[in-house]
């Protein structure tokens, strides 16, 4: 049986495999294999608030009194987690962060909703800082991004917490949990550099990226970008600031894979360096983002705006969720919306449901509602329209041309199986392909 895709998933436990189909040197392959496992147990200086600020949603609770305290916080700072948060204000002793639209007020030793970041004495930390708890090499399809370095890998990363709380997440180990959830500052410290040793989960727990670290073992794995994902890269912003700061430097691409609840200073801030972003589209009004994901729309689409103005590359993916986002006129709002706003050839990834977290109880997508969804976005003028977590249906993850209707790329799961693109040109007409190809 071939891998279910619905979004993107945390790596489980992997087997030394490249599943981009293409060779692996030994050491990749022991990086590969091992770091994978999930743990479960510019600036340089504050960069203040610098555009008008969204209002807090009511019932969007903070931690309250919930910070690390004692020796716990101690063993963090001395381990370089802990870290002064970006975009935030003070208040007296109080601050209030700027990173996203939840706009958190804490108290000291209060906890934000994202669950990283905290006020210790009048300041903002984030306590997500070059500690991953899930890692991976992965494809660049499984994002998923088509237009984007086809075929090549990702160095992909995520640290606990989240600013949603959406029903359906599948990776709600992770995004649910505080970081002190899913590492351990007590014990030697394990820093990971290349060359990379071989580990296992008790490392994991311990284990630090930093930004350094990462960009170097990213760079040794020879893969072409790095992916913040996996949990929601806007939670550990500070962490993926300075590793896209670097990364940047080094050449090497930066990929979000995002809900794209962030607030403009903050997503500005960080898109200068981004490439692409797969930004998760998760509904198409605001009763449904309340309902699904304690989230608001118009945060989202004013993302996706501003990402585009910046040239960074986006493709959008919509899950589609019976009862919640399986509306045909919806969905023809949405499509119309992106070719509107976005252009039409804004890749759109219409995507099956599977049971999960608190929607268990759901069936999985109707493929009939997946092909309608796909219809009516080609009605709406998109040009780049897909399927995924459909294994085996014809056509559903195909690139065509769309002046000759020729495949231009075709693929199976994560593997390119046909490629008919020459300097971002369909071979056969000779029509430019949007995306980013070299």
């Amino acid at each position: 049986m071939k891998p279910e895709r619905q979004g993107e998933s945390e790596p489980a436990t992997r087997q030394g495999k490249d599943p981009s189909g293409r060779g692996l040197t030994r050491r990749q392959m022991v990086l590969l294999g091992l770091a994978g496992l999930a743990g479960v147990a510019g600036t340089g200086s504050v960069v203040r608030y610098r555009a008008q600020m969204a209002e807090p949603e009511s019932g969007w609770d903070v931690f309250r009194g919930d910070a690390p305290k004692g020796e716990l916080w101690e063993l963090w700072k001395q381990r370089g987690w802990a870290k002064e948060a970006y975009h935030y204000s003070k208040l007296g002793r109080n601050v209030l962060c700027h990173v996203c639209p939840n706009v958190c007020q804490l108290e000291p030793d209060d906890r934000g909703r994202c669950r990283n970041r905290v006020n210790k004495d009048g300041t903002l930390y984030t306590v997500a800082y070059g500690n991953p708890c899930s890692m991976h090499i992965d494809p660049i399809e499984k994002k998923p991004l088509f237009h984007f370095f086809p075929g090549s890998r990702s160095f992909s990363l995520a640290t606990a917490g989240c600013v949603f709380r959406c029903l359906n997440c599948q990776n709600w180990e992770i995004s649910q949990r505080k970081p002190e959830e899913t590492k351990n500052a007590r014990g030697p410290e394990f820093r990971l550099r290349p060359p990379a040793p071989a580990f296992g989960p008790a490392d994991m727990e311990r284990l630090s990226l930093f930004p350094e670290d990462l960009v170097a073992l990213a760079a040794w794995c020879n893969c072409v970008s790095i992916s913040y994902t996996y949990s929601e890269p806007t939670a550990y912003y500070e962490y993926a600031y300075d590793s896209c700061k670097l990364a940047r430097a080094r050449k090497i691409k930066n990929v979000f894979v995002t809900c794209g609840s962030i607030n403009e200073a903050a997503l500005r801030d960080v898109g200068q360096y981004l490439d692409a972003c797969h930004v998760d589209l998760k509904g198409f009004d605001d009763d449904t983002y309340a309902k699904l994901n304690a989230g608001r729309l118009h945060f989202i689409l004013d993302s996706l705006k501003t990402l585009q103005s910046m040239g960074v590359w986006v493709e959008i993916i919509h899950l589609v969720v019976p009862t919640y986002t399986d509306k045909p006129d919806m969905i023809r709002k949405m499509c119309d919306w992106i070719a509107t706003n976005l252009g039409p050839d804004c890749p759109v990834h219409f995507s099956r449901f599977h049971p999960a977290h608190k929607l268990q109880h759901l069936p999985p997508t109707p493929v009939e509602i997946l092909l309608q969804a796909q219809a009516i976005g080609r009605s709406a003028g998109l040009r780049y329209v897909y399927i995924g977590n459909v294994p085996g249906l014809r056509g559903a993850e195909t690139t065509f041309c769309p002046n000759c209707r020729q495949v231009v790329i075709d693929r199976d799961i994560y593997s390119i199986t046909a490629f008919n693109l020459a300097a971002g040109k369909c071979k056969f007409c000779q029509t430019k392909i949007a995306g980013v190809w070299s």
